[in-house]
């Protein structure tokens, strides 16, 4: 659902543009250490992006004070600097301008046509111009080293999330990145430390906690309505094969190469995200452990058999990525969580969304719910009947404007909402770390045959205690 930045590409050329090279083949540069190698080498060293056992299972001595309960500081206008402006960050930059009290200030992408197009954007909301920076793969570094800027966005490539989040907070700016924030553990306990020791937010952007749905399920479970809970369930299953291969909607095979790299869960976050505040996880309870099995990895090959021609680049590829994964994570307080992720076969899109207790469970995609005593007989009931345990958000806001069901805009009005206010924010860099671990890890217990992988604690204990998150009061303005 949040596909991060796609630019153009020329069909004529024999393998990819420079443009695709930008924000992909910089990868060692992002950390990431697998960019300049081939294809079979790639494969080789995926063991080592899931990181070491030691990584998962130690904690670190922390370096600063926790970001917990910290909150924004107050503002009248929160000036952003946006670094991406593909599908997905050249629309978003459109809820970004919706917003009062936002002001786009600086722009960023490699691709000077989208960075130019963004700007009219900017200009036609009645804003002035904003600063463009389009000179190379590292200009973004001199965007965040600028004084009027309160929030950086990312929504680039994956190979660059960890490398513009933890430059944005070098440099004094809170920062929210699209999924995945990161993709080794050792890069998620960096940007937790680097929070910690800047004072700055660090957010997952996870849109699909704004779901109406998904809001309307927390509520309910947070009052107690689905007992006490035992279950869930969350999925990233979308069909991508005929995007990935298209070469106008990612420039550059980017997002099909991480099927070459590894075998896990590449996408959890929009899945788990929504479940872990269901169960209050790092508010309470944590995510522990997880053991991941999956498929073979079939679907995309069948796929460039029967469409791609002989010469296309993409036949160099072996991919390695299990068509389905299955992960199951346990929880501190014995809760099961199954993850599951799937964008290599034929399939109805589907992000699960499933919560169970001791009174009765939700299921969607389609809706349903089976609670008692609302319910009997074995006979699902109305899930349209319970819109009084709305969202406040959703109540004040019916017909939101954006896309993906209206997810987008609240997820953009809350966190400017928060930052003008002075306000916690919904979710944390804890929070972010916690969705983002399903990746390296599901990767590393696929490799184990499906041996329990430890999720690390990256509140350093404070899991235990109960704070407020996604379930929000309506603020005072």
């Amino acid at each position: 659902m949040n596909e991060a930045q796609p630019q153009n590409h020329d069909p004529n050329e024999a393998g990819p543009s420079r443009r695709s090279v930008l924000w992909t083949a910089g990868a060692a540069g992002a950390g990431l250490g697998l960019g300049g190698l081939t294809m079979g080498q790639a494969a080789a060293a995926a063991p080592g992006t899931a990181g070491s056992a030691a990584a998962a299972d130690a904690v670190p001595a922390a370096k600063g004070k926790t970001m917990i309960g910290v909150p924004f500081e107050r503002r009248s206008t929160v000036r952003v600097g946006m670094i991406g402006l593909g599908n997905r960050g050249g629309s978003m930059i459109d809820l970004f301008l919706a917003v009062p009290g936002t002001r786009v200030v600086a722009l960023c992408d490699p691709v000077k046509e989208k960075t130019a197009k963004a700007a009219k954007k900017v200009t036609a909301a009645g804003q002035p111009a904003p600063a463009v920076y389009t000179n190379g793969d590292h200009d973004f570094e001199n965007l965040c080293k600028r004084g009027d800027i309160d929030f950086v966005y990312v929504a680039t490539p994956w190979d660059w999330h960890f490398e513009m989040a933890k430059t944005a907070m070098l440099n004094g700016k809170h920062v929210g990145v699209e999924c995945p924030i990161a993709l080794r553990l050792e890069q998620l306990w960096e940007l937790v430390d680097l929070s910690e020791r800047t004072r700055r937010h660090c957010m997952q952007l996870e849109n699909c906690c704004y779901g109406r749905n998904e809001m309307r399920v927390l509520r309910m479970a947070h009052a107690g309505l689905f007992g006490e809970l035992l279950h869930g369930a969350g999925a990233y299953i979308h069909d991508l094969r005929g995007l990935m291969f298209d070469p106008k909607y990612y420039e550059g095979p980017w997002r099909r190469l991480w099927h070459t790299r590894l075998r896990g869960d590449l996408y959890p976050n929009h899945g788990f995200g929504p479940v872990a505040n269901y169960m209050d996880i790092n508010r309470g309870d944590r995510a522990v452990r997880i053991s991941s099995v999956g498929t073979p990895a079939l679907g995309l090959a069948a796929y460039r058999e029967e469409h791609m021609p002989a010469n296309d680049p993409s036949w160099k590829e072996s991919y390695i990525e299990s068509d389905r994964t299955i992960s199951l994570v346990q929880t501190a307080k014995g809760r099961v969580i199954r993850l599951e992720h799937d964008v290599s076969t034929p399939h109805p899109y589907s992000r699960i969304n499933s919560l169970g207790g001791t009174k009765g469970l939700f299921e969607d995609y389609p809706e349903r719910i089976y609670l008692e005593p609302d319910q009997h007989n074995d006979e699902w009931g109305d899930f349209g009947k319970y819109a009084e345990w709305d969202h406040w958000l959703w109540k004040e806001h019916a017909n939101p404007p954006g896309g993906h069901g209206g997810m987008d805009y609240m997820l953009v009005f809350r966190l400017i909402q928060c930052m003008r206010l002075g306000l916690l924010p919904d979710f944390d860099v804890y929070d972010a770390a916690t969705w983002t671990a399903p990746v390296p890890l599901s990767d590393r217990s696929l490799r184990a045959h499906g041996a329990p992988q430890e999720i690390p604690d990256f509140t350093r204990g404070l899991w235990k205690k109960s704070r407020p998150g996604m379930d929000s009061q309506k603020p005072e303005e």
